[in-house]
């Protein structure tokens, strides 16, 4: 599969690069892409951010650091026709989105919030968001969590937050 015009950061891998389809992107510092992953153009993967195999990121997706992207996520994939995909399509630092969800194009994923695997996004999620279902609600706060400390997996979010 082809990789053209792309950007890898210091420390940043392709698991198995033969078997992923990116172009004109930037992966940052530190990040993992896996197999069977497709990148567009004009889109970026923050430092320490983890996509995993089957995932598609549509053009203009910008992850934060440190995010987590499931197996088979789609993001922001859209025809280029189409007036949603003119707004990036932004995940903030520390999300995660579960297995087989989806990000529709033009929407924001605030730091720190959490997608459950197959939802769908199709509005923009506050930071620290706790959202599942289709379409995706939000049902609690990521932050809740009876006692355990709080979901930062890059351990920086109010570092980040701060500019």
């Amino acid at each position: 599969m082809p990789i053209t015009d792309v950007s890898l950061d210091d420390g940043a891998s392709l698991t198995h690069p033969d078997l992923v389809d990116l172009a004109g992107c930037r992966i940052g510092a530190g990040a993992r892409v896996g197999p069977f992953v497709q990148i567009r153009p004009g889109s970026r993967v923050g430092p320490r951010c983890k996509v995993s195999s089957h995932s598609v990121l549509g053009p203009r997706v910008e992850l934060g650091e440190g995010v987590f992207v499931g197996h088979g996520v789609v993001i922001g994939d859209a025809d280029p026709g189409d007036d949603d995909a003119r707004r990036p399509t932004r995940i903030g630092a520390g999300a995660s989105l579960g297995s087989r969800a989806t990000v529709l194009p033009g929407v924001t994923v605030g730091r720190g919030a959490l997608v459950g695997a197959g939802a769908v996004v199709e509005a923009d999620l506050p930071d620290f968001a706790l959202a599942v279902g289709v379409p995706a609600r939000v049902i609690g706060d990521a932050r809740d969590r009876r006692g355990l400390p709080p979901h930062d997996p890059a351990g920086r979010l109010d570092e980040v937050a701060a500019g």
